[in-house]
């Protein structure tokens, strides 16, 4: 069995997608209010929350029911194609996974500014006793949907 894999999931947004890339990208310590799941998140070393590279985040947050945490890093924005990469790692992740990146894409439908946003998980398991995170799936498409309901509000 294979101990590097790759899951990924694709949900329509109804708001802009520029105004979801920019939550995301600019506002994500906001999502601590607007998620279900997410209970925390804080800076944990650095001076802005959305520097490439520059600042860690603490999150806690649940996953199949389990509350979770981690630390997660931002490894690049390309805001021409509304794609960001964040490392996961230390707390709950390491404990499971050697390598964790989600890669996040924003994908603006032409016709009325809305959307899908793109969640891709790549990982590296610890060993062959360890599931696929197939949990982040399912954390990621509710993530997806309560952000989309706060924009809509707005």
């Amino acid at each position: 069995m294979a101990l590097t894999g790759k899951l990924s999931t694709e949900i329509a947004i109804h708001s802009p997608a520029s105004k979801f890339f920019d939550l995301v990208t600019k506002k994500m310590h906001h999502v601590q209010n607007i998620c279900e799941r997410v209970h925390a998140g804080k800076l944990h070393e650095g001076d802005d929350w959305h520097s490439v590279g520059g600042s860690v985040k603490h999150w806690t947050y649940v996953i199949d029911g389990k509350v979770t945490t981690s630390k997660e890093t931002i490894e690049s924005i390309d805001e021409k194609n509304k794609i960001v990469i964040f490392k996961l790692f230390d707390g709950d992740i390491d404990q499971r996974y050697k390598a964790f990146k989600v890669i996040f894409q924003v994908i603006e439908n032409n016709n009325n500014g809305s959307g899908s946003a793109k969640w891709i998980v790549e990982y590296e398991k610890v060993n062959d006793d360890v599931e696929a995170p197939y949990g982040y799936m399912e954390y990621f498409d509710k993530f997806t949907k309560d952000i989309d309901a706060h924009l809509l509000e707005a």
